[in-house]
């Protein structure tokens, strides 16, 4: 059975059947254009970052451009990094990019590593466990988030490592549950949003305790987050749709099977007006700089928006 990430890329590959190839490799060239000198990829400023490279070959891996000598250059960053500490949000990016790199260029950037090191890092997984049954940033955070757990679980997964106590992380999840059928981030949290929600039902899938009342919540939450815009809002609150929100929401309407709930003709057209000519995406309406993060949602949302799956 495919695991999340499995899933997502099997659904986002055949998405992209359905985007003109020029299209497609106009975004790969401006992708390979924004590879530095270490082989790793910047954000909005200066210098590579696991984070931004993580996003970069995930989208380069949408246009079939990761392979070649970027791929090989790619790989000596993403070595460099592999005795860093990092926080959970970058061990993930580089837990990631080495599968991306092994699965598009047959690159193990993990080779060479002592027996055993996949249950070495669970164990340091679970120094961010948190008393909530959470998960946290790191191992001098307090309370647990959605949003890490969530990566947490997919860093369980890509290790093919058990989830120890999966019930308390279960009981962790629901217990930040909104009424109105979203989710919250922290338990402090005023209102529920569009991306801890993506994150809580992605969570719950993986663990097996996704059943039909949350999923029909989930839906009817993350539905109401589609803009007049045709994007989806990150919370209620906020008025304006970004394309991370609209990513995450579209994905997981796709993953439930509701994407009949909202209307996505209206969603391709907000993506569309984020696109660049000469390749990569903006956030949202405001932004004014396309980067390598949302070069990959703005790919994604093609691919979700132009095609139903087979």
């Amino acid at each position: 059975m495919p695991t999340y990430l499995e899933r997502l890329l099997i659904r986002l590959g055949q998405g992209m059947e359905s985007v003109p190839e020029e299209r497609r490799w106009r975004h790969g060239r401006w992708l390979l254009a924004q590879q530095q000198p270490d082989g790793g990829f910047a954000g909005r400023h200066p210098g590579s970052d696991l984070y931004y490279t993580s996003f970069a070959l995930r989208a380069l891996a949408l246009v079939d451009g990761l392979a070649g000598p970027q791929a090989d250059h790619a790989e000596g960053f993403l070595r460099a990094k592999l005795t860093s500490q990092e926080t959970i949000v970058d061990f993930f990016s580089l837990l990631y990019s080495g599968f991306l790199l092994k699965t598009a260029a047959g690159r193990d950037i993990f080779d060479g590593l002592p027996e055993g090191w996949q249950k070495r890092v669970a164990d340091w997984l679970e120094t961010l466990r948190s008393s909530d049954g959470g998960y946290r940033k790191s191992p001098l955070g307090e309370a647990g988030s959605t949003y890490h757990s969530f990566l947490v679980l997919l860093c369980y997964e890509l290790l093919e490592q058990p989830v120890p106590d999966p019930e308390k992380l279960v009981s962790f999840l629901l217990n930040h549950r909104s009424p109105d059928g979203g989710f919250l981030e922290i338990t402090a949290a005023k209102r529920a949003g569009t991306n801890p929600t993506a994150a809580a039902v992605g969570a719950l899938r993986m663990l097996g305790a996704l059943d039909d009342e949350v999923c029909q919540d989930a839906v009817d939450f993350l539905s109401s987050m589609q803009s007049d815009e045709g994007g989806f809002c990150a919370n209620s609150r906020i008025v304006l749709p970004d394309l991370l929100s609209t990513f995450t929401g579209l994905w997981t309407l796709a993953d439930l099977q509701a994407l009949d709930t909202i209307d996505l003709d209206r969603t391709r057209r907000f993506v569309e007006q984020l696109e660049s000519p000469e390749g990569g995406f903006l956030a949202m309406a405001i932004d004014q700089q396309c980067d390598v993060e949302y070069a990959f949602y703005g790919l994604g949302c093609l691919a979700l928006t132009l095609a139903e799956p087979r």
